[in-house]
């Protein structure tokens, strides 16, 4: 497929899998949205070959293997090279690659996100939460950031874009538990439920509600802070770019919002936020992205990890 291919058929992607997303994109400059959309599709098919998906839906209970996992990251690989690999959302990654010169560390920190999955891992301590979002989540917002015009060295900026990714992936991680348990999975660390007396093998049992709603409030807590972290650092983009990353920080961070409100409704059903909600925060997103932030330091939030220079 040739350039203006490759970006309808991440176009396509975009508006079947992530709604939210496809919404806060169309504030983008054309170029950048377009990379935006390619960048998506390719993490769309990693993370549907991963969980066994179409576009984010019906997660298969059986992880995907090692050798999926390695086919991932040859076609990425190749694609980041330059080679044509005859797959549409792995030949638009390519393209993003050679116009934003993106790490390819990036994506191998995203690539090593589903091995773990593929792995049936399960954190142990928090800072295993933090690491597994990061992996993700985290990467991919740095990986936004540099498709936005942000330089891979600007250290403190990818920090605020990777809040961004931390914060959507806490979110997402809130809202469901369930779904995630009916696949065998469970991304709530194991000191946190040693903590709450529960047996990460019997997590669904409604003798537990009330303590997993404690959980839920602790992560849609870390979500809240992220995202307050990550629009400090919205503000070093151009402002199309600004507009965007704040619609969707308000968008998603409704999610977290919406699960908290619930008080274990999430536990029962998928939290959704309306058309309406998300039309409110573009509209209130240009407002904020016209003024500069006051600034705050990042303090005590998790940080991704450094490679040497």
């Amino acid at each position: 497929m040739n350039r203006a291919n490759l970006v309808l058929h991440a176009k396509a992607s975009i508006d079947r899998g992530s709604k939210s997303f496809a919404l806060a994109s169309k504030l983008f400059a054309t170029q950048t949205r377009e990379r935006v959309w390619m960048l998506y599709a390719w993490c769309r098919e990693c993370d549907d070959l991963a969980d066994g998906q179409d576009h984010g839906h019906g997660m298969s209970a059986t992880p995907a293997s090692e050798k999926t996992i390695a086919v991932m990251r040859m076609l990425t690989r190749r694609a980041m090279g330059g080679e044509q690999t005859g797959k549409p959302a792995f030949d638009a990654m390519g393209v993003v690659a050679q116009e934003c010169r993106l790490p390819n560390e990036l994506a191998n920190d995203v690539i090593d996100g589903f091995a773990l999955d593929a792995k049936s891992w399960r954190p142990q301590s928090e800072n295993d939460l933090y690491q597994y979002c990061y992996h993700v989540a985290g990467a991919v917002g740095c990986m936004m950031a540099v498709v936005m015009g942000i330089s891979p060295r600007d250290e403190e900026t990818l920090d605020r874009a990777c809040d961004l990714g931390l914060a959507f992936q806490l979110s997402n991680i809130a809202r469901d538990i369930a779904e995630d348990a009916a696949a065998g999975r469970c991304y709530l660390p194991k000191d946190w439920l040693a903590e709450m007396r529960i047996d990460p093998d019997d997590l669904m049992n409604p003798t537990h509600q009330d303590a997993l709603v404690q959980l839920i409030e602790r992560l849609c807590d870390l979500s809240e802070r992220h995202e307050a972290s990550a629009r400090i650092g919205a503000a070093r983009l151009p402002f199309r770019s600004r507009w965007a990353v704040l619609a969707a920080a308000g968008i998603y961070g409704d999610i977290a919002r919406a699960v908290r409100r619930s008080e274990g409704g999430s536990l029962n059903m998928r939290i959704v936020t309306s058309k309406g909600a998300k039309a409110m925060w573009v509209a209130k997103a240009f407002g904020q992205a016209l003024f500069k932030p006051k600034g705050i330091a990042r303090g005590q939030l998790w940080t991704r990890p450094r490679r040497p220079a």
